[in-house]
């Protein structure tokens, strides 16, 4: 069982009116006896159902439906006012997969309609059907896997740059950087699990928190870790001992330059490690 709220205009954030008598809620009606008391909307229970927030279909307002709970609400005789909080762990599903699902949902009303209703379908199956009926539908990598990314690790920061001896003490400052601050620091060369070092690439920025990524050189195979990075939807730094280093379609984003000496090295690791405090709130 759950509610559905739709509205022509979508929904504000954390609360948002309805019409009065677009409330299809009725006393002596299974299930809406649910959520009432002596024939009155009853909060209490009301927050104890799930709650789906749309806009109409083909309406004014964000075409995904979202789950939420409602916390208030105030009935007036024109206007219903009500507060919630949206569940941000349940993805939202797509008007239009919501309505072909209607049947299987047990909705009553039309969603092009702005109305509040009770309904007796399994809202979380249909929700896990269509959730894995597009995940099938995407496009999946075919040269590795990205399952590491269901395992993430809020501690560990990988880093991508050319392979080199020039390259070692760069390593040996960011490594510095993120240990001071309670993290650990790898690159690929540390570590041998697959059979292919471009798995291992992967895992390790599917896993990683934060990519810090050198771009000295325009070497192509810190490019495509870069690419694989904001594919993941990684946080990243760039570094490079040259702005000229920095492609063009990465130019939109802030990048730390550095000189490979101690100085250099010591401002490199204090322009790290703030914005790794930022990234990952270690203080």
């Amino acid at each position: 069982m759950f509610q559905l709220l739709v509205s022509y205009d979508g929904w504000e954030d954390s609360g948002d009116t309805i019409p009065t008598g677009r409330i299809y809620i009725k006393p002596g009606v299974h299930p809406d006896e649910m959520v009432l008391t002596d024939g009155k909307l009853d909060v209490s229970k009301v927050n104890r159902v799930p709650a789906v927030l749309m806009a109409e279909i083909d309406g004014r307002g964000l075409q995904t439906a979202r789950l939420a709970y409602i916390n208030h609400i105030a009935q007036g005789p024109r206007e219903t006012s009500i507060q919630y909080s949206f569940d941000s762990s349940i993805p939202g599903i797509n008007n239009a997969d919501l309505q072909k699902y209607s049947a299987a949902l047990g909705i009553k009303s039309a969603l092009n309609h702005t109305h509040w209703e009770v309904c007796t379908g399994d809202l979380f199956r249909v929700l896990l059907m269509a959730q894995l009926r597009n995940a099938a539908s995407k496009p999946r990598a075919t040269m590795f896997s990205t399952a590491g990314i269901d395992d993430q690790d809020d501690d560990l920061v990988s880093v991508m740059m050319p392979f080199g001896a020039e390259f070692t003490p760069v390593y040996t400052a960011l490594q510095g950087v993120a240990t001071g601050i309670g993290l650990k620091c790898q690159r690929a060369d540390d570590i041998w699990i697959n059979h292919h070092v471009i798995q291992d690439i992967v895992d390790l920025i599917a896993k990683a928190k934060v990519v810090v990524c050198d771009c000295s050189g325009r070497n192509p195979n810190v490019f495509y870790e870069i690419g694989i990075a904001h594919s993941l939807g990684k946080d990243d730094i760039l570094i490079t001992r040259s702005a000229d280093d920095i492609p063009f379609d990465l130019r939109h984003l802030r990048y730390l330059t550095y000189l490979p000496n101690k100085q250099g090295l010591e401002e490199l690791s204090e322009g790290v490690q703030g914005r790794l405090k930022t990234l990952t709130g270690k203080i």
